[in-house]
């Protein structure tokens, strides 16, 4: 803050009508030509001592707030930024003893004590973290500021001690820095991604600095990613649970972030144009003062950025606060890298022992979901098949091998492989899961082990019979949603004995069971149903009524109802398949959609064209091609790699779904609001559709949306 004049002023007679008094001061910066000195112990100015005289000197043209506390009474000098200290108490403090001033503080400990103690004593008194209510007398409710203050005895030219020199610096702010370095610590320890450290470092630089912007990078390959947040900025502030929008920068790249990366110096810009070279847009442009701190690691490489649209000096505490600050997310950097190397990999194993596509039949529409328990960070022994027998029928399964672990993932890819083997030679569920039963058995004997604990249920489709035949080994009963012709859904469990799980000499038994066009067969893991502290058949009864009341039987759909059905998190793996037998065959189509800017247009056009020439309805066209168009921007936005639109037109829905190939993650219902570029996301789709969803893939994610068809109008 500005100092007043630097120089004692010589006072000025008082006019008439002038205040008169020690204190008779106006407002603003301290006037001392409007102070009776002569009044006061201090005396005429031209009678000061030198010594004194200097000291005042000193007061007036510092910019740090600085009083003089004169004489016994300790009388008040000060300055400009004293006054602002003071608030209200300015100006009338000018000229009168402090205990006047201060007399509602004054005994309080800490405070007049202090002044009169080195006053008295002559001894230099420095308090680095002192809690002072200052201001009492300001409107609204007072919060008490944090100061380093210093006390010095002041000696005029014959060497006594004749006043205290008080130098006050608010360190409110730093206080505050320091203790959300503690929250932002706290936050860091519940990441597990780059991602999850890229958005806490982001809102921790903007909230914690006031800065206008601030950057995160870390390496990537050969090259760069950096992920940017601007103060104001729409795209970003509108959810942080998105995925940040991370941007690839060349490994010679003159961007401050990755200079200081690259060479592990820290970068202090306090007024220039330091991004002027490298600027991106305007935002970049503007910032006028910069700092950029590496990450000290030794897996990862990055840096972090913060910067002002103003000068801006950084000050020791600041320089450290940022030191501390970017060493934290240095070692949540490390570890995030560490965690998604490892949970790349055990995903990829789980999946890649899934079907990656499943049959696509005229009368059976088939979909699967799997999300793993824990915390993703482990293989599961969850799988799913469907595939067709030499019959013609349809024969699905899903089963459950115990364990989280390589092993467990290894275990299940054998079970699999093995139950398709067995029902393509003889697809009996009873004779498939009897074969199956001798091979769990085989290779808990080989393992030295019994503790293999494998469930299963397999089935048989016939749509041309309309029938099904069941059997299970230890696992949940199967859920048939049935929606017969002018009626109401209804959900019930298939009455399949059970029998214990495989390897325990299982006794084969199969049901059958009617399955029309329009029923929709569930087979689910128990991770669906099942919840700590909570009653299994409360499970079962929360999954049958969120299947009935579920808008359609679309497989997609109701895997996705399944997941969400019963309240609570599971640490199990979640797995789903669902077979609907449509009262009529539905028409499919898809497209490729390139990562170019142009491919939302492209993407428009051509499903306008194909549910034009199907006979869609306007009105359903219409939602259908703007939630599209949504979902396709996101995903190139958001993932940054090609999609392909998928589109499945049945009797009694619209079926839209966009599959990317990146790393966006699982979109959930708390980002409806906020997806989209353009602040609409899903939001409108959730408007627009009667259902929508993600489902995770080995690599990427897909999301969907479905619109149901008024009676009268099919394909």
């Amino acid at each position: 803050m500005p100092g007043t004049v630097g120089q004692v002023p010589t006072p000025s007679a008082p006019t008439s009508g002038a205040p008169t008094g020690p204190h008779a001061a106006a407002s603003g910066s301290p006037d001392l030509s409007s102070v009776r000195w002569a009044d006061t112990p201090l005396g005429a100015p031209e009678q000061w001592d030198p010594a004194v005289r200097a000291v005042v000197e000193l007061v007036l043209a510092s910019p740090v707030p600085m009083a003089l506390l004169y004489g016994d009474d300790l009388v008040l000098v000060y300055n400009e930024g004293y006054g602002e200290l003071i608030g209200k108490r300015h100006p009338g403090a000018l000229g009168r003893p402090a205990a006047e001033v201060f007399a509602d503080i004054w005994h309080e400990p800490g405070a007049g004590e202090v002044i009169e103690r080195a006053y008295r004593r002559g001894e230099p008194f420095l308090e680095r973290e002192a809690v002072l209510p200052v201001d009492r007398h300001r409107t609204g409710p007072t919060e008490a500021g944090m100061f380093t203050r210093g006390f010095s005895p002041v000696r005029d030219s014959d060497g006594r001690t004749i006043g205290v020199l008080s130098v006050a610096t608010q360190t409110t702010q730093v206080t505050r820095q320091l203790q959300s370095l503690s929250d932002f610590a706290a936050a860091l320890s519940g990441t597990l991604t780059l991602d999850d450290v890229a958005r806490v470092t982001l809102r921790y630089g903007l909230d914690s600095f006031g800065a206008e912007r601030v950057s995160f990078g870390v390496d990537e390959g050969s090259a760069w990613r950096m992920v940017r947040r601007v103060r104001g900025e729409l795209l970003d502030e509108a959810d942080e649970r998105l995925p940040p929008l991370w941007r690839r920068i060349p490994a010679d790249s003159p961007v401050p972030m990755v200079v200081t990366a690259r060479s592990g110096i820290p970068l202090f810009a306090a007024d220039g144009q330091p991004l002027r070279d490298t600027a991106a847009d305007r935002h970049d442009e503007k910032i006028r003062s910069l700092a950029a701190l590496p990450l000290r690691s030794s897996v990862v490489r990055g840096a972090v950025t913060v910067g002002y649209q103003t000068p801006h000096p950084w000050s020791p505490a600041e320089r450290a606060l940022l030191a501390a600050a970017a060493e934290l997310v240095g070692q949540a950097a490390e570890r995030a890298r560490r965690f998604e190397t490892q949970h790349g990999t055990a995903q990829l194993l789980q999946r890649s022992m899934l079907p990656e596509r499943l049959p696509d039949l005229p009368r059976l529409r088939i979909a699967a979901r799997y999300d793993p328990g824990v915390d993703g960070n482990a293989a599961g022994g969850d799988f799913y098949d469907a595939f067709v027998l030499p019959s013609g029928a349809l024969g699905v399964v899903l089963g459950d091998v115990a364990g989280h672990d390589v092993q467990a993932a290894a275990r299940m890819g054998q079970v699999r492989a093995a139950l398709r083997a067995l029902a393509l030679a003889d697809p009996r569920p009873d004779a498939v899961l009897a074969g199956l039963d001798r091979l769990v058995a085989s290779l808990g004997t080989e393992g030295g082990t019994q503790e293999l604990f494998v469930t299963v249920v397999f089935g048989v489709i016939e749509a041309d019979q309309e029938l099904i035949t069941l059997a299970s080994a230890g696992h949940p009963a199967p859920l048939i949603r049935r929606w017969p012709a002018g009626g109401e859904p209804t959900a019930e469990y298939v009455e399949v004995s059970p029998g214990p799980p495989l390897g325990l000499g299982y006794r084969p038994r199969t049901t059958t069971v009617p399955f029309r066009p329009g029923d929709t067969l569930l087979l689910y893991s128990d991770g669906v149903v099942e919840r700590r502290w909570q009653d299994l058949f409360a499970g079962l009864a929360g999954l049958r009524a969120a299947v009935r009341a579920a808008g359609s039987g679309d497989p997609r759909a109701l895997c996705a109802v399944a997941t969400a059905a019963v309240p609570g998190a599971t640490e199990d793996d979640v797995a789903v398949l669902a077979v609907e037998h449509a009262v009529r065959p539905s028409r499919s189509a898809s497209m490729a959609v390139p990562a170019e800017p142009t491919a939302p247009s492209r993407v428009r056009h051509w499903m306008t064209a194909q549910l034009t020439e199907w006979q869609v309805p306007e009105t359903v066209i219409g939602g259908a091609v703007l939630c599209t168009s949504e979902l396709t921007t996101n995903a190139l936005l958001h993932a940054g790699t090609a999609a392909r639109v998928e589109i499945d037109l049945s009797a009694e829905r619209l079926l839209v779904s966009v599959a990317d190939s990146g790393t966006r993650g699982q979109v959930t219902r708390t980002q409806a609001d906020t997806l989209s570029s353009r602040g609409r996301g899903l939001g409108l789709i959730e408007e627009l559709s009667d259902a929508w969803g993600t489902d995770p893939t080995v690599r990427g994610s897909t999301v969907w949306f479905e619109i149901l068809i008024p009676p009268s109008i099919g394909p």
